[in-house]
């Protein structure tokens, strides 16, 4: 049995958007599992997980807030943002993030930053 294919979380109340990063991600290879919020995937544990991809716009705890909560507790899990919304992509916390996309965003771009953040991961774990 080869080794399993990485779990990537996608957080979004946009199903059009989970449908398309989730065609996106499983034909890169990548399982995937959604949520609908961050209080939904925070209390799924996020044992399994080994990339998050998250709306920065999201009901209740937005994607920043999200970010940082994944940051404490599973700080090895590499975190994208992806906002629509301009005025969160212009605020000052979204400019000094890695992994931070604008809708539309380029998908090749997407998947070889979480190849990227994966393959450091293994390097330095």
């Amino acid at each position: 049995m080869g080794e399993m294919r990485p779990l990537a979380a996608i957080v979004d109340d946009d199903p059009r958007l989970i449908e398309s990063l989730q065609d996106l991600l499983e034909s890169a290879g990548y399982r995937t599992i959604n949520f609908r919020s961050a209080e939904a995937l925070l209390g799924s544990g996020l044992a399994a997980v080994d990339v998050l991809i998250t709306d920065i716009g999201l009901p209740g705890a937005d994607g920043l807030a999200l970010r940082e909560a994944v940051k404490k507790l599973h700080p090895e899990i590499p975190v994208f943002l992806i906002s629509g919304r301009y005025e969160f992509a212009d605020q000052s916390r979204a400019q000094d993030i890695s992994g931070f996309f604008r809708k539309p965003f380029d998908a090749p771009e997407l998947l070889l930053a979480i190849a990227d953040a994966l393959h450091s991961r293994k390097i330095g774990g």
